[in-house]
């Protein structure tokens, strides 16, 4: 099977999606922080977004690894298990850092708002998806496995700044 990376890389729309409203950059996976998982698992940085957070892949492997967002405030959290989950949650609710409470409804709202901005949002997710081979699931569903991801797993990807010691807070709590 092709590297989804790669994949995101030869398609353009895909790319330009993923970049907006995806917000996901794959020229981008340098921290500005020196950090570390406090478990002592590995973290490669391979992609980020305008306002200087990273995306994480944790652990050893390839792009079914964990993958840990962290933000530039000092927020991080485990959001996706595997690259396809991931690439999954910005096609469905590019707007995930904008939620509070994960909800549908919040998401509806937020999703309304880009719908305004962007009328042809839909028809370019689908094509995005349809280029990168990914089936997509429904907002709700993506939500959910986000929340519990990040709560029940997130436990285990607690994110470190190196240089004090302390942790990231959680971008996501339960």
């Amino acid at each position: 099977m092709e590297s989804l990376i790669a994949a995101v890389r030869e398609q353009d729309e895909a790319a330009r999606f993923l970049a907006w409203p995806g917000d996901f950059d794959l020229d981008r996976g340098d921290h500005v922080e020196e950090v570390h998982l406090v478990s002592g698992a590995a973290l490669e940085g391979f992609a980020g977004d305008g306002a200087g957070g990273t995306y994480f892949f944790c652990g050893e492997g390839g792009e079914e690894r964990p993958i840990l967002y962290a933000d530039s405030e000092g927020g991080a959290a485990l959001i996706a298990v595997g690259l396809p989950e991931l690439l999954r949650l910005l096609l469905v609710a590019p707007w995930w850092r904008d939620c509070q409470a994960f909800t549908d409804e919040e998401s509806r709202e937020l999703a309304a708002e880009y719908l305004e901005d962007m009328p042809d949002l839909v028809a370019r997710r689908d094509r995005a998806a349809a280029a990168l081979g990914l089936d997509l699931p429904a907002q709700a569903d993506v939500l959910v496995r986000l929340r519990e991801v990040a709560v029940r797993m997130g436990e285990n990807f607690v994110l470190i700044f190196t240089p004090e010691g302390h942790p990231y807070e959680p971008l996501i709590r339960n």
